[in-house]
């Protein structure tokens, strides 16, 4: 028994060593190869964390070394990224070499436990196979018209009934918390069939929407990491912030199981969720899994993202809100609720407006592709096979090349010609991605936006608590504000 003991500890001891050993090897690769003895101004302080003194915001530093670059080019050498806002590259990226620009495997890595095989997450014919699906499902009159339904109801049932519970009290809210909650419900309805009640009046504690929301953030905090050996030595053993993520996901997992196990138990030919949609031609439960959560992810923030700037920018700008305010009435008259789909599409100067926002402060600020072979994008940037390539929509969108002098502007006016609302370049506004992978769920996000503002701005005004506040970002896969979005609600006549 003692050699058994001895034999074991032995074993356990020989074992860590090794794995220590082997990390430490993997670390001292990593590091060499991305040159973290690098002089550059840049790489210093990015290193050293000095462009705090002058900016809040990464990505607003990011924006201005890219506005001082020649091309609109720069490079982070320590991290092997090459980092550009000239629509020129982006449109070669996205569209006219996509083939050489997939996620790439350092991606779907980092955010695999997560995401799975989901869409998000893959390349190649697993990517197409369900963007095909996704692209009919997606595409078709009735699956709109339910999203439509859906959030029209939650808007009614919850959304409005809370902002007239706190308005005229000298309440302050968390915006940003609100429509996280009314944007869960709606996906979590639109996917699974499934109303968590995030948004019933006492704004309960969810549980599963914790999970998500954790789970996101600490998959997110792993690109962040000096070497990707770090988090999965803790995943590995377990430790700190990999095990709240393994935590987070086994919640999510059990959550995604049992509605698929409710859908085959109560049949799913003739429900109208996602979820019951895909299973008609998906048999693999994990496969199922990944694939919804993929949509929850991409329904749920980057919505309520889009939305928490778009209320910040009315309350700065109280003159749009007024001329939405404006072109509403004139549309809908008296009738207080959006009566039919058809109608959003004459009201462009609402469409200008959300577009604008998204312009300055886009939902994912910035992605990343990883280059199969070596390359020379349009400005003559040397691109190295196995590097690191981000394009940069927040950049982009403050850029005088492209949006001319007022680009830090609020300006829905840019977006209309003669009273209608006309479309950027995708290549240029890439929000919503461009080429092969743009963004399948862009109408219908664009739908729930708006009905969202009609039913807002109509009803009440939105007003910043600290309007001398500008907005600071959290880490996260998608633009979320830290600390929130505290505001006061005054209903209008």
């Amino acid at each position: 028994m003692e050699l058994l003991q001895i034999l074991s500890i032995s074993f356990c001891f020989m074992f860590f060593s090794f794995t220590i050993l082997f990390s430490f090897f993997s670390l001292l690769v990593f590091v060499l190869r991305l040159k973290p003895c690098c002089q550059c101004d840049v790489c210093k302080s990015y290193l050293t964390s000095s462009w705090l003194k002058d900016f809040s915001n990464l990505c607003d530093w990011y924006t201005h070394l890219l506005g001082k670059s020649p091309t609109g080019t720069i490079h982070l050498h320590v991290l092997g990224n090459t980092i550009t806002a000239n629509p020129e590259n982006v449109e070669y990226i996205l569209k006219t070499r996509f083939d050489n620009y997939p996620k790439g495997k350092p991606f779907s890595v980092i955010l695999g436990d997560l995401l799975g095989r989901g869409i998000f997450n893959v390349d190649g014919d697993s990517w197409k196979f369900q963007r095909k699906m996704a692209s009919f499902e997606l595409g078709s009159v009735s699956v709109r018209m339910y999203a439509f339904e859906l959030v029209k109801t939650e808007i009614r049932r919850r959304l409005i009934p809370l902002l007239s519970s706190v308005a005229g009290k000298e309440k302050v809210l968390d915006l940003q918390d609100v429509l996280r909650r009314f944007s869960f419900d709606n996906i979590c309805k639109f996917s699974f069939g499934l109303d968590p009640g995030c948004l019933e009046s006492n704004l309960p504690v969810s549980k599963i929407a914790a999970a998500f929301d954790l789970a996101s953030k600490l998959s997110a905090e792993r690109a962040l990491a000096p070497s990707p050996i770090i988090w999965k030595i803790k995943r590995l053993l377990n430790l700190g912030s990999e095990k709240k993520l393994k935590e987070a996901i086994k919640l999510v997992n059990e959550l995604a199981e049992t509605m698929i196990k409710k859908r085959r138990e109560m049949g799913f030919s003739n429900q109208k969720d996602l979820l019951s949609r895909f299973m008609t031609s998906i048999n693999d439960e994990k496969y199922l899994r990944d694939i919804i959560v993929s949509f929850l992810l991409a329904g749920r923030d980057t919505v309520a993202a889009a939305l928490t700037s778009f209320f910040w920018l009315l309350s700065q700008n109280p003159q749009v809100e007024s001329s939405i305010r404006d072109e509403l009435n004139k549309i809908m008259g008296s009738n207080q609720e959006l009566d039919s789909f058809d109608a959003l599409s004459n009201m462009h100067y609402l469409n200008a407006a959300i577009h604008e926002s998204m312009r300055l402060f886009p939902p994912v600020q910035f992605d990343s592709k990883f280059a199969q072979e070596d390359d020379i994008l349009p400005d003559g940037t040397f691109i190295s096979k196995g590097t690191r390539v981000t394009y940069h929509p927040y950049g982009m969108g403050r850029m005088e090349r492209i949006w001319g002098p007022d680009c830090t502007e609020f300006k829905p006016e840019r977006w209309l010609k003669n009273g209608r609302f006309v479309p950027e370049s995708p290549f240029k506004y890439p929000v919503f991605q461009g080429g092969l992978r743009v963004c399948l769920g862009k109408e219908m996000a664009l739908v729930e936006m708006k009905c969202v503002a009609i039913a807002v701005i109509r009803k009440f005004n939105i007003r910043v608590a600290d309007p001398n506040e500008a907005p600071r970002f959290a880490p996260g896969l998608t633009a979320t504000v830290r600390g929130g979005l505290p505001v006061m609600v005054q209903e209008i006549n």
